[in-house]
């Protein structure tokens, strides 16, 4: 099952790339733990747990940073006892300190879930397209509200106090 959504942020893009990508579990409605296990560098091949929780079930993925493009590019392959997520996010630069933020999953059912996804796929396509826009105006809106803003004096004072 694919699911696809998009928004637009007004923030630049390299805070908007940064803040999805590093605080996931601040923005997301459903991520509740997300913990970097093993991180390599140029973030390809990093392996991190993810736990969420939705309507009361609780599930947890195994991941791994499948693609790593700042500030454009970002994908990632959660695998979980019930299904597997390969999700892909995209980074716009609109201008004028705009960024679009489009985001595309692909759920694989395993085991039983192949059954329940065949016969009710529908009615998880339509949930999970509203899942993937409530998460994504999440973001929008703690990033417009200052989450993740880079303060260019924080430097300059964190040495004047020092003196």
């Amino acid at each position: 099952m694919r699911t696809a959504a998009s928004v637009e942020i007004d923030r630049p893009i390299d805070e908007v790339f940064e803040y999805t990508n590093d605080n996931v579990a601040e923005w997301s409605i459903t991520v509740v733990e997300d913990e970097v296990i093993q991180s390599t560098p140029g973030r390809v091949g990093s392996t991190f747990r993810c736990v969420t929780e939705d309507h009361g079930c609780r599930m947890e993925f195994a991941g791994e940073v499948i693609a790593w493009e700042p500030p454009h590019r970002s994908a990632v392959y959660m695998t979980g006892k019930q299904f597997d997520i390969a999700a892909t996010y995209q980074f716009e630069d609109l201008g004028n300190g705009r960024t679009r933020v489009s985001e595309d999953a692909v759920i694989s059912p395993r085991g039983f879930m192949k059954v329940f996804f065949a016969l009710c796929g529908w009615m998880f396509r339509s949930s999970g397209c509203k899942a993937m826009e409530n998460e994504l105006r999440s973001l929008k809106r703690l990033l417009e509200d200052g989450a993740g803003q880079r303060n260019a004096g924080s430097d300059a004072e964190s040495d004047a106090d020092a003196d």
